[in-house]
């Protein structure tokens, strides 16, 4: 028998957990039928919630002997529940999905098929549509993927979820990569193998709220930009040239005027403003060298991705 790894991080989804359990129940039967060589486990990693997630977790355990679960000491973030996730999943492959249902289950099939009978890695999920976003979230979204993709070599691709599943080849190489800052979407198209795309129209998450608000979303993509970029410290770099090369210019050109034509400088308030906008530029590039610099001392430290509470 070959053995399927499911992945659920989770955090306050106490709504979602029994709706989302009755879907996959429904997929298995439907999987088995079609993979009758195949077995799955499932490993819920509560991230540190505050509702009763951790409870209707142990619930679903006494009545199904294949869930297995990590709870975290404290929310450590998503990026360590999928980190935990794979670390625990014995599975020959492996498949990450959100609790809330907003990665349908009913795909699991024709992406199983994808990496054991089309010879893929991986087969992962894209939205094609973002129907029920707010437009300014969409916009903005949107802007980060053409963004971060003309500034690293590791291609993102726009809509994709973290929903996919994997062989065991390629999650031993993400699980090699412990490190800290993590943007695993970024690790994915790093460590390479070949990936199937299946597309699929937004779906509305089934209950609960989402935990990504628009400033949880910015800083992400900040950490996506830094962990697989050094475009923003070129851009540091080229910016205090070319003010350089502008300073030397306008002191000749003032020398020159004073020189040749007599003129006072006149001009305060305009080169007040200048003076300030050239000091906020630098502030800008230091903010800069300051994000690398911050992402560099959390990665020396060394300290664990998440600690364990609970384990079963």
């Amino acid at each position: 028998m070959k053995l399927l790894s499911v992945v659920v991080p989770c955090y306050n989804e106490e709504e979602a957990l029994p709706l989302f359990y009755g879907e996959l129940v429904k997929t298995k039967e439907t999987f088995r039928a079609r993979f009758p060589d195949v077995s799955m486990e499932i490993w819920f990693i509560d991230d540190g919630s505050k509702d009763q997630t951790l409870q209707v977790i142990r619930d679903l355990r006494k009545k199904d002997e294949t869930i297995h679960y990590v709870s975290f000491s404290r929310n450590f973030g998503k990026e360590a529940g999928i980190y935990a996730g794979l670390s625990h999943a014995k599975g020959d492959h492996v498949v990450i999905m959100d609790a809330d249902l907003q990665d349908p289950p009913a795909l699991l099939p024709e992406m199983y098929a994808a990496v054991t009978e089309e010879g893929y890695d991986s087969a992962a999920t894209r939205r094609v549509t973002r129907k029920g976003e707010p437009p300014i979230r969409s916009l903005f979204a949107r802007m980060f993927y053409r963004l971060i993709n003309k500034m690293s070599k590791t291609e993102i691709v726009d809509g994709a979820r973290d929903y996919r599943i994997m062989s065991r080849r390629m999650v031993d190489a993400i699980v090699e990569m412990s490190e800290y800052n993590r943007f695993t979407k970024g690790i994915y198209g790093w460590i390479g193998f070949e990936t199937k795309w299946i597309a699929y129209e937004n779906i509305e998450r089934v209950a609960g709220e989402t935990k990504w608000s628009f400033w949880k979303l910015l800083l992400y993509s900040i950490e996506g930009i830094t962990a697989f970029s050094t475009a923003p410290l070129r851009l540091a770099s080229l910016v205090g040239f070319i003010f350089t090369v502008l300073a030397f210019v306008m002191i000749v050109f003032i020398v020159v005027r004073k020189l040749v034509l007599g003129d006072p400088t006149p001009g305060w308030p305009s080169m007040a403003c200048i003076i300030v906008f050239i000091g906020g530029v630098q502030l800008f590039c230091i903010g800069i060298l300051g994000e690398y610099l911050s992402k560099t001392y959390l990665e020396t430290k060394k300290r664990p991705i998440y600690i364990t509470k609970e384990e079963e």
